[in-house]
């Protein structure tokens, strides 16, 4: 017996647009958290060929790529950052890295979770892939 497929309608105008502002809305949190903690937010949503950056940073001699990611449940926080995910930040960082980094900086890609709690800050989370 054949197995029906199910089709995802395609998301509305005002579903991205929520979207968006909740994105927007995570992004705001996360740099708000990264400043409470030291770092100077140097650009957000920067965009190049190869991805986009949601937040670049900066403490003392540590420049962070960060990838915000805000999902309602623990779950979807799990599920929402992947191999595929980091590569794409990874590489829209090393388009970015000359315009951003100083000689002798750390460079890393760093992660904020924004759930029902506190942003979680996972820090240099891809070491190439």
């Amino acid at each position: 017996m054949p197995t029906a497929v199910r089709f995802m309608p395609a998301p509305s105008r005002s579903n991205k647009r929520a979207a968006e502002a909740r994105g927007r809305r995570a992004e705001t949190i996360a740099a708000w958290w990264l400043r409470v903690h030291g770092w100077r937010i140097l650009a957000q949503r920067v965009k190049t060929r190869a991805g986009e950056v949601d937040l670049i940073a900066r403490r003392g001699r540590t420049l962070a790529f960060v990838e915000v990611k805000a999902r309602s449940t623990s779950f979807d926080l799990a599920l929402a950052i992947d191999e595929r995910r980091l590569g794409r930040v990874a590489a829209a960082a090393n388009w970015l890295a000359h315009r951003y980094a100083h000689p002798g900086d750390s460079i890393r890609i760093d992660v904020i979770l924004i759930g029902r709690d506190w942003p979680k800050h996972l820090p240099n989370v891809w070491h190439g892939g």
